[in-house]
């Protein structure tokens, strides 16, 4: 058993701004970081694009960046965190280039400035074509610097410990539900150990993953969001799966696709279709510029119209010099399977990419169970509403982490450990016999996924879905009550239960919005509502 003061569960942008925050405020107070594989394996690390920030008030202003957003949440936003992160997001960034972090400049110093689908200005700074890697780097090596905080790589979070393992009964309607921390699994023993915490947060990033191709890498399962639902927490619309339109399309890959940044078209880069038109224009006057969920959908129409299986990106007319400078790792990954940027089109497809919504949050972070934050991906803190506006994710991450450290700061000396909780019991379980029970049913969860609730849904194809996941559950369940527990089945077992999610929040949203079309409802609804499971 481990104790700690502050638990924090990933290592992405939120969690490492929020231990860092919090290991500097308490330097006596201990810190720890769990991750499920290497400490920079996250979603931030392959956050291409960049960081959309309001830091040039001569060109640009909080007024028009809120207005962005809004028009992209379709909405859903909740106006006051938007603003709340649009202006607060200045300070956050020019923190983390005093921890470190290095943007692309002009000769003259000033920052070089991007724009992206759905932006009215040029506000999105970018360290060439791995800003979430550079902003990664930056912040591990400021949180090495503090002696109170501990990682612990390798380690998979099971289960939030909440009064339930106390024998009482948990529902979604008990008042003052408490986390008192988490039973793990630490792959390097194979033990399950308990860790006790004063105050936890979750930042555990997407579930791209259940989908069968996703930017996402494969650690994205959904365990946050899967471990809050089960403790009883609020979701809240988790329908609203944002498909990047421009992910490299290889033949044959599935899981992992390489992401193709939006700054691409923003630079002037011009979606093609198997004739070779430029399609855009049909489908909204912002042309290639226009939001993620209208692009997506205009690309998965021309596919189905054309019987391809992607579109192009047409970049022929960029400087290769330009280009490398901007987007090497782009360049270099093309090249490395025979694209000459300068000569050769990129073939591009759609593929899951974002979770706009999550584990339900407040403007300060907290969940619905006590003593439990939530920031990234995993929260849904009404910035993005029914689409995520380009590059606001790394600014919200940054945002809600330090809103959750000043909120536990003020609570963190008013909270006792609960040393009274059971250790994990495995008694009456056994090695799974084949493996090829776990690894065909994670195959089945995206194959259905994708099918039928992908860019385009109907009800026919959502009923299905539930069906087909119903029985995923029931089998997999079952297969959890009686083995040990691997790495595999706990992160099968948390797909399925996000799988549910989404498929449930699509079914009672009867109307077409944001990220969520459905044909047999293609108009929007006159009742703004988020879906809360």
């Amino acid at each position: 058993m481990q104790k700690t003061d502050f638990l924090v569960i990933g290592s992405g942008i939120a969690g490492l701004t929020y231990a860092l925050k919090t290991a500097a405020r308490f330097p006596d107070k201990k810190v720890l970081v769990i991750t499920k594989a290497a400490a920079d394996e996250t979603n931030t690390k392959y956050a291409q694009g960049g960081i959309a920030v309001v830091n040039d008030l001569e060109n640009d202003s909080f007024a028009k960046h809120i207005e962005d957003t809004l028009i992209a949440g379709d909405g859903i936003c909740n106006e006051k965190v938007v603003e709340i992160v649009v202006k607060e997001g200045p300070e956050r960034v020019e923190e983390i280039v005093e921890w470190g972090a290095s943007f692309d400049r002009e000769e003259d110093g000033d920052f070089k400035r991007g724009k992206e689908g759905g932006h009215s200005e040029y506000r999105i700074l970018h360290h060439k074509d791995v800003t979430g890697k550079e902003m990664e780097r930056a912040l591990l090596e400021s949180v090495s610097r503090l002696p109170n905080i501990e990682f612990v790589n390798h380690c998979f979070v099971i289960d939030l410990i909440t009064q339930h393992h106390l024998g009482y009964l948990v529902t979604k309607s008990t008042p003052d539900i408490e986390c008192y921390g988490v039973y793990v699994l630490n792959l390097e023993t194979n033990r399950i150990e308990k860790i006790l915490a004063k105050i936890t947060l979750l930042a555990t990033g997407g579930n791209g993953q259940v989908y069968r191709t996703t930017t996402n890498p494969t650690i994205a399962t959904g365990d946050g969001v899967a471990m809050f639902y089960r403790a009883k927490g609020r979701i809240e619309n988790m329908e609203f799966i944002q498909f990047h339109p421009t992910a490299l399309y290889e033949p044959g890959l599935l899981g992992q696709a390489f992401l193709i940044t939006e700054a691409v078209r923003g630079d002037g880069g011009i979606l093609r279709n198997k004739k070779g038109e430029a399609f855009m224009e049909r489908y909204d006057a912002r042309k290639d510029l226009a939001p993620r969920d209208i692009v997506a959908r205009a690309i998965d129409s021309e596919m189905k119209k054309t019987g391809t299986e992607h579109v192009w990106l047409d970049c022929r007319h960029f400087s290769r010099e330009k280009f490398i400078e901007h987007f090497p790792n782009i360049y270099e990954k093309c090249l490395s399977i025979g694209i000459d940027i300068t000569r050769d089109m990129i073939p591009v497809a759609p593929a899951a990419h974002y979770s706009c919504g999550g584990i339900k949050t407040d403007e300060w972070g907290r969940s619905s169970i006590r003593n439990l934050y939530a920031a990234g991906e995993c929260a849904s803190t009404g910035l993005h509403g029914a689409n995520r506006l380009a590059s606001n994710s790394l600014l919200e991450a940054m945002v809600f982490a330090h809103r959750c450290f000043l909120d536990a700061a003020e609570k963190v000396d008013k909270i006792t450990l609960n040393d009274a909780l059971p250790d994990w019991n495995a008694e009456g379980t056994s090695e799974p016999r084949e493996m090829i029970l776990i690894t065909q049913s994670a195959k089945e969860l995206r194959q259905v996924m994708s099918d039928y609730v992908g860019i385009v849904r109907n009800d026919i194809r959502l009923q299905r879905a539930m069906r087909r996941l119903d029985l995923l559950w029931e089998e997999t369940e079952n297969l959890y009550q009686g083995s040990t527990l691997s790495p595999q089945l706990l992160e099968l077992r948390n797909m399925i239960s996000v799988g549910y999610l989404i498929v449930k929040g699509a079914s009672f949203r009867k109307e077409s919005r944001g990220l969520h079309f459905n044909t047999d409802y293609p108009e929007k609804s006159s009742l703004v509502q988020n879906i809360v499971l």
